[in-house]
């Protein structure tokens, strides 16, 4: 089987500088970069689930893609990004940038415990992880049971998924998948630009599938100038 996991284009974060929202909207320049990424599907095949993260972003990333596939994606609250603390709304830009920069200099028990006034990092992990499996089950795809925890079972070995959410939950989607230990800097370990699209296949191990990572941050699908992170 196969999981295809597509960042959202380029969101309106800070119009006139100053952070807006938790839930932007696009740029020009991120629906240009999801009409990109959607002449992309031809080559990926047949989709048996479209997945989206409910955060506008991501839905509007999603747009292009439902129509080059004619299917409309499911809405996974799960997949939405971590939530900022609100009071940040109309600080300068530059002031949050400090902030983002601070934060990871903490104590990593601090980190865990994510930016003051947002969400935590031990209840995004969860929030992830647990929506993830559920939803991977709903589909037939499950954890092997009473064997090793990073091998799966799934009743259809040529499902394919394609998942349109954020960096944050991406890098958590494919950190469990893989069976990488989770951090609280899930982002800089799989750090992926707009419209970047990650591609994990199960091989065959004992008696059970393992994900391996077949395509990472892949942006053939952008010009030069379109790449933005």
């Amino acid at each position: 089987m196969e999981i295809i996991l597509v960042r959202h284009g380029q969101p309106d974060w800070a119009p006139d500088r100053r952070f807006a929202t938790n839930d932007p909207v696009l740029t020009e320049l991120g629906r240009r970069q999801a009409k990109a990424v959607a002449t992309e599907t031809a080559a990926w095949g047949p989709v048996d689930h479209f997945w989206v993260s409910p955060m506008v972003r991501a839905r509007q990333t999603a747009e292009p893609l439902a129509e080059a596939l004619s299917m409309q994606p499911v809405v996974q609250p799960w997949m939405r990004e971590i939530t900022n603390p609100d009071h940040w709304e109309g600080s300068p830009v530059e002031q949050i940038d400090e902030l983002l920069a601070a934060g990871n200099l903490r104590p990593i028990d601090e980190m865990w415990d994510g930016m003051p006034g947002g969400e935590s990092f031990r209840r995004f992990h969860a929030r992830v992880v647990e929506g993830l499996e559920q939803s991977l089950a709903g589909v037939g795809v499950t954890r092997l049971p009473d064997q090793h925890p990073h091998l799966w079972e799934a009743k259809s070995e040529s499902l394919r998924l394609l998942l349109v959410a954020h960096g944050g939950t991406n890098a958590l989607i494919l950190g469990t998948l893989l069976g990488v230990e989770p951090t609280p800097w899930e982002w800089d370990r799989f750090s992926s630009v707009h419209t970047g699209v990650a591609r994990v296949a199960t091989e065959k191990i004992s008696n059970g599938r393992a994900f391996s990572l077949r395509t990472f941050n892949d942006v053939s699908h952008l010009s030069p100038e379109m790449v933005t992170a």
